[in-house]
């Protein structure tokens, strides 16, 4: 019996799931308007372990959103999932962020395109097929009324993106599944079991998020 936790802290949610065999069987997650991952994600791990009747010796691996995302985000669910595996001794998984966000839109048909805000007009973004396929690597890139117009059949996008890139995104084809906002741990399930199955895992020492773009600090205000 595998038992994963997934982590997931690349945006506003903050989500963690306790997985067996692939199936999520617990999720805690909370999303709030300012960034609560430092003081909910360690309770919530301890809560959801308590909660599913196992230990921390149960799990056979942790499985952490890799990103692109909130660059603090990543940074303190990767801490996380970096001092578990460690302490003990168990595989890291990492995640991709859009793939997470992509699998939450139940589609048959189609193309998905998973969107995470990067300020102003641009945004994080990748194409998959229904299959959850990937049919275009991740790009932080300027949304304008040009964007994805090559696509001619229905295109789904998901993500916190919605409320700036529906007045430009436009065409008859594009579809906004506004209820699917945030990359939720529980669907990592799947994926981070795939990923164990395969060996397909990182170097707990070294990995390090993908953050796409450099993380910028704001200049210090200058005194008066």
């Amino acid at each position: 019996m595998s038992f994963i936790l997934n982590i997931e802290t690349a945006t506003k949610n903050c989500s963690v799931s306790i997985a067996k065999n692939g199936e999520t069987i617990l999720c805690k997650e909370i999303a709030e308007e300012g960034y609560s991952h430092a003081e909910k994600l360690h309770v919530f791990i301890e809560e959801i372990i308590a909660e599913a009747k196992i230990s921390v010796q149960d799990l056979v691996a942790i499985a952490v959103s890799q990103g692109p995302g909130s660059y603090t985000g990543l940074r303190i669910g990767v801490s996380a999932a970096k001092g578990l595996c460690f302490a003990l001794n168990i595989p890291l998984i990492a995640v991709d962020t859009l793939q997470t966000l992509a699998s939450q839109a139940k589609v048959s048909e189609g193309k998905i395109i998973p969107m995470l805000d990067a300020r102003r007009m641009e945004v994080y973004s990748e194409v998959f097929n229904a299959n959850i396929e990937i049919e275009r690597q991740i790009l932080a890139e300027v949304i304008d009324e040009n964007s994805f117009a090559d696509f001619t059949e229905t295109v789904y996008f998901v993500g916190d993106c919605a409320e700036k890139c529906k007045p430009v995104l436009t065409k008859d084809n594009f579809v906004f599944l506004e209820d699917i906002k945030y990359p939720s741990a529980s669907a990592m399930s799947k994926i981070s079991f795939d990923k164990y199955q395969k060996s397909d895992t990182v170097d707990v020492a070294y990995f390090e998020p993908y953050y796409l773009k450099d993380f910028m600090m704001a200049p210090p205000s200058k005194k008066q």
